[in-house]
């Protein structure tokens, strides 16, 4: 019979299947778990070989010149997609490069500034060795994340991280389960130490990541949300307390600013302040906004961060911020609902 043609055959899922795959998941997390920490007591040691060439690994691609090349073939491949993916976005330029290509053509993209990593759990596949060579001899360093430290790929590299695990996750200790996760975290490890070293803060990381959360956090502006122009809501103190609730009612922000002549402002009345002015009974006719405003508003500038002005909203329970220039003159208004709209909360 074929391969094709057979067929797993499988029993019915009892509740004892249900049991018995409920242990295999626990497991298969702990061999997991296991494999990860032995990875972390083979570094515990500073004076270790291990240490050693961790720090190795890392020196090399701190001092790199071009970028790190990520290889590896198969599920080894999966992983060295994901380590460049975190390499690049934590401040360390990286792309995957497969090895099966790279001997037809995409050695190409590798040159002599470069730092390769190079991933294979025997330490012996065919489509790396058939390339590290060439790599050495274009005058790149190479780092190999083996599970056999005497392995031709170990021995050919810079610096070797030895990712060995004891036993697969697989109940037939087949399929790369542990040695993946193991590999996947001395990645990590890496991409961690190197984030680290070259002082890579969360501005930075959120210019790799502008359409995500954290990006639009901290990369958005309060002049690029805020209300600006005729948008404001803005009236002049000796106007009657009726033209300013019409002022609120035409810009829609449950507000308005009160500005002097120099257009600074001076107070800010809010809907909360009208519904305390109904409670006392005041003559809205004959009131002025100067004597029912708040005096000092409080202001944020246009060039702080978007967040910030959360932050502001959060501690003095407001919804409402007017913005202000480097002059102290009224330039914008942000109510809360910009900043949800903008994804910023």
């Amino acid at each position: 019979m074929s391969l094709i043609d057979h067929k797993i055959t499988a029993a019915p899922f009892s509740a004892e299947t249900g049991l018995r795959a409920l242990q295999l998941g626990r497991d298969t997390l702990q061999i997991e778990a296991d494999a990860v920490l032995a990875l972390k007591h083979r570094l515990v040691d500073d004076s270790s070989a291990a240490a050693a060439s961790f720090i190795a690994a890392v020196s090399l691609l701190y001092h790199c010149k071009g970028r790190a090349v990520v290889s590896g073939i198969g599920k080894s491949g999966h992983i060295a997609r994901k380590i460049a993916a975190t390499l690049a976005s934590t401040g360390t330029p990286a792309l995957f490069m497969h090895p099966a290509e790279a001997a037809h053509g995409d050695l190409g993209m590798v040159t002599g500034q470069d730092v390769v990593i190079a991933i294979s759990n025997s330490g012996e596949t065919a489509e790396l060795m058939a390339i590290v060579p060439l790599i050495k001899r274009m005058g790149a360093k190479s780092i190999a994340l083996t599970g056999d430290p005497d392995s031709a790929l170990a021995q050919l590299a810079d610096a070797h991280l030895n990712v060995s695990v004891d036993q697969e996750a697989c109940p037939l200790n087949l399929a790369p389960t542990a040695s993946t996760t193991a590999t996947l975290a001395m990645g990590d490890a890496l991409a961690v130490a190197l984030l680290d070293a070259r002082g890579f803060r969360e501005e930075d990381f959120a210019r790799s990541h502008p359409g995500g959360a954290l990006g639009r956090r901290l990369l958005t502006r309060v002049r690029d949300v805020m209300r600006s122009g005729d948008e404001i809501p803005a009236v002049t103190p000796e106007m009657s307390l009726s033209d300013a609730l019409m002022e609120i009612t035409r810009k829609g922000m449950a507000m308005t600013a009160v500005v002097d002549a120099d257009f600074k402002p001076i107070g800010v009345f809010t809907d909360g302040d009208l519904r305390r002015l109904l409670e006392r009974g005041v003559d809205f006719k004959h009131a002025l906004i100067a004597d029912v405003m708040q005096p000092q508003p409080r202001l944020i500038g246009q060039d702080q961060l978007a967040v910030e002005a959360v932050e502001v909203m959060e501690q003095y329970r407001i919804n409402q911020l007017l913005v202000g220039d480097t002059a102290g003159r009224l330039v914008g208004a942000l109510h809360i609902h910009d900043l949800t709209r903008a994804k910023v909360i």
